[in-house]
């Protein structure tokens, strides 16, 4: 594993070194808009195999890219009237647009359906390795699943193995790079357009997604605490889970807590109430509350939830709408996230949106 630094020599002697590594099949971490990514040849199917490897990723999860234009993105997917739209509008830049690949990837970048995510970043090193390399790279970010969002270059090799380690050939170290939003994932794919994840750009005002998979529900709970991990230990933070029985409100928590650390398996309290997840490492706890029994709202007060509160533990509370006045009196004292999770057209489709009321 080689580290150079983009603050001591110059972007033109690094091009041609990460286009080596690439060509030769080998992984590259490297700055971006908004976190470190990781980049293998995306024609390459054993650097695919490699990067899956990395990421600890079953096969069949798929990759976007990130192409240098237009017209290398038309070679490998093709580009429906409203992603040339959202290309025109938003591309170079935080966006990720899906569309019907041609296959010309190597095996598990496309999705089983045949889709392909392209990116194509405005940070102008990316965009001249993947111009230099002639074809796409992945774009994925540089972290573990489930790990520390990759500001720098700390955040992933503290949270790696050394044996993944060894799977990387080349480092090229920015420093610490803005905390910014993920890119907004945008699936052209379908009749309408749908958003499948929300970062800086947001293409109606509405916070609102697409899931098509109990995984989509447990990445959105990743999602929902690397945006608000923040707060967390210094004030109360409040999942208020809305949505009909099986929509994907424990689904939404299993990631949460994935998310946060904890490794212990996470189930519905329906029968009990309430569950109460420990972190050895912080000093607050995740508190997953199940309203759906109750009758009055003050059986959630007499449950201690102003001492949970004042705690400052990380509460999710399924059926909270059943309790919407007992939550919103500790507004001044939490963090409080309205989640409401709605089946879609089919079956294992849910519509999440949310907001800070």
């Amino acid at each position: 594993m080689k580290v150079i630094s983009l603050k001591k020599i110059p972007q033109s002697k690094i091009i041609p070194q990460a286009v080596s590594v690439l060509q030769t099949g080998g992984l590259l971490i490297y700055p971006t808009e908004t976190v470190y990514g990781i980049g293998a040849d995306a024609t390459n199917p054993e650097a695919v195999k490699k990067l899956s490897e990395y990421k600890s990723r079953p096969f069949g999860k798929p990759y976007s890219v990130a192409v240098a234009d237009q017209k290398m993105a038309e070679k490998y997917a093709e580009l429906n009237t409203t992603a040339k739209k959202l290309y025109r509008q938003f591309l170079p830049g935080p966006l990720t647009v899906i569309s019907k690949g041609k296959h010309f990837t190597a095996a598990g970048v496309e999705s089983e359906t045949g889709s392909l995510g392209i990116r194509m970043s405005s940070y102008p090193l990316v965009k001249q390795i993947v111009k230099s390399l002639g074809r796409p790279i992945t774009a994925t970010s540089a972290n573990e699943a489930y790990k520390k969002k990759p500001y720098q270059i700390s955040d992933i090799l503290n949270n790696i193995s050394d044996k993944k380690k060894k799977l990387i050939d080349l480092i090229v170290d920015a420093g610490r790079l803005p905390k910014r939003e993920p890119s907004t994932v945008i699936d052209t794919t379908m009749d309408d357009p749908v958003a499948l994840r929300i970062g800086k750009i947001k293409l109606t005002k509405e916070n609102k997604i697409l899931s098509r998979s109990e995984e989509n529900t447990q990445n959105f709970g990743k999602e929902m605490w690397q945006k608000y991990e923040q707060f967390a230990g210094k004030r109360a933070i409040v999942f208020a889970l809305e949505g009909q029985l099986g929509a994907g409100k424990t689904q939404f928590v299993k990631g949460l807590a994935r998310a946060m650390g904890i490794d212990t398996a996470v189930t519905s309290p329906t029968f009990n109430l309430m569950n109460h997840y420990s972190l050895l490492s912080t000093p607050y706890s995740l508190l997953h509350i199940d309203v759906w029994r109750i009758e009055t709202e003050k059986e959630l007060e007499d449950l201690g939830f102003k001492k949970i509160i004042s705690d400052k533990s990380v509460i999710a509370i399924e059926w909270a709408d059943k309790v919407v006045n007992v939550i919103r009196r500790q507004n001044d004292e939490a963090v409080i996230i309205w989640i409401k999770i709605k089946y879609g057209k089919s079956d294992n489709e849910r519509i999440i949106s949310w907001g800070v009321k």
